[in-house]
């Protein structure tokens, strides 16, 4: 997959796709959809994601609490494995901010991308002030050569697909039904940092991994499933993990800890993808340190329990 990062600079075999064009925070089913519309629409053509770094939440609100349900790498990751073939991360800042509906429609999508065909969702909105709509983007593909679909808001049980959902399914410690809106478990990907090595001390060593950025599911113990991309480790693994700030050795900022089963062998810098499966209780203070050896025997043991059972 190509990555194009600014439509003044696109290179001529970057042009001609048909695209999807969103935030795509999760890639959820809603979004597979879009994504597939934008296959079937021109099959000839390479398919193509258009979307914006920062996102444009982060731009515009930089203070406000941590929302994003991937980063960039990942999302760039899952996109891969769904056959896109160009994904147009535009660098979004005040010059693009500033674009009128019109400018976006002339100067990104037909001139600076030469775009064949673009699908978006029904509440699409585009342009400085959100001010363009689905309606003024037919408009501007009949007036300057390019196609546009809609596609249709997704339910699944009575429930809209959006990343709105799938957040308030992780905050309130959910994530099949987060699963259930993401097509695939909600994972946290990126490389493992040192930490104060307390899980080996207590004879579970956990990889340590920053959720900066992200938006943090419920605090607590979770069943996971783990996978490791590339290096001598690869391969899928079972584990429990600890979302949260571990209450029990003071005031610490929020990570995973994810300890994986049966695995020996240095992780350190390893780029790890933790899929959050079940959660199993919330984060505690223990009256002593043989009080948290035996919770976390019994985490373990129930997670395994859980895993072997998919």
């Amino acid at each position: 997959m190509r990555i194009i990062r600014d439509y003044q600079f696109a290179a001529q075999e970057d042009r001609g796709a048909s695209v999807a064009i969103g935030n795509f925070d999760g890639v959820h089913l809603g979004h597979r959809a879009v994504i597939e519309q934008a296959r079937a629409a021109a099959p000839d053509a390479p398919l193509g994601v258009l979307t914006f770094e920062p996102h444009p939440r982060e731009f515009f609100a930089p203070e406000a609490p941590p929302f994003r349900l991937m980063g960039p790498d990942a999302r760039a990751s899952r996109l891969a494995k769904l056959g896109v073939e160009r994904l147009y991360q535009l660098n979004f800042n005040g010059n693009l901010a500033a674009l009128t509906p019109e400018d976006f429609a002339e100067r990104v999508i037909h001139r600076g991308l030469g775009l064949r065909h673009v699908v978006v969702g029904a509440d699409f909105c585009f342009g400085k002030g959100r001010a363009g709509t689905v309606e003024d983007l037919q408009r501007f593909g009949d007036r300057f050569g390019f196609g546009v679909s809609i596609a249709r808001l997704r339910e699944e049980n009575g429930v809209q697909i959006s990343s709105t959902e799938i957040r308030r399914a992780l905050s309130e410690g959910r994530p099949r039904d987060a699963k259930a809106l993401l097509g695939h478990w909600h994972r946290i990907e990126g490389p493992v940092i040192s930490g104060e090595q307390r899980g080996r001390e207590l004879g579970y060593p956990t990889a340590n991994m920053s959720i900066t950025g992200l938006h943090p599911p419920r605090f607590g113990v979770y069943a996971v499933l783990v996978e490791i991309a590339e290096g001598p480790h690869k391969g899928l693994y079972h584990g429990a993990a600890s979302v949260g700030v571990r209450p029990m050795f003071g005031e610490n900022t929020p990570n995973i800890e994810t300890f994986l089963f049966d695995f020996t062998g240095d992780l350190y810098g390893t780029v790890l993808s933790v899929g959050l499966v079940e959660f199993l209780r919330p984060e505690e203070t223990f009256d002593s340190l043989d009080a948290l050896i035996t919770q976390m025997d019994a985490d373990c043991l129930r997670a395994r329990q859980i895993l072997e059972a998919l």
